[in-house]
């Protein structure tokens, strides 16, 4: 079993695919028509989706305000690294977070619509 699981490997070696930078979702590909239990499971997928983007902006604007705050203060200015920092990472956080909501909002989208065609089909 062993040599027929290396010659196989040896044979077909492992296709290795290319990462997209800052992919975080995966396409969906239903089987089949979408039941009530898939229905629910879609919108609680969407609720969570929005939870985790208001998290993101949330976090966005606690790092803003913390670097607002470091940068105001005048009797520490080699903590204005610190707050230039937190600036750039509130921005980051922001972005990540519109990219992830909006990523898997079409792939939520693409599964809810292309169930609805196989639905239609049938």
């Amino acid at each position: 079993m062993y040599q027929n699981h290396m010659k196989r490997i040896i044979e077909k070696p492992l296709k290795i695919k290319k990462m997209k930078l800052l992919r975080f979702g995966r396409d969906f590909k239903p089987d089949q028509e979408v039941i009530l239990r898939d229905y629910l499971a879609i919108e609680r997928t969407r609720l969570a989706n929005e939870r985790t983007l208001l998290s993101y902006i949330k976090s966005s604007l606690y790092l803003l305000l913390g670097g607002i705050t470091v940068l105001q203060l005048k009797n520490y200015p080699e903590l204005e690294y610190l707050g230039i920092t937190a600036l750039v990472f509130s921005a980051i956080f922001l972005f990540i977070g519109i990219y992830r909501f909006t990523l898997l909002k079409k792939s939520l989208k693409r599964l809810y619509y292309m169930s609805e065609n196989n639905e239609r089909e049938d």
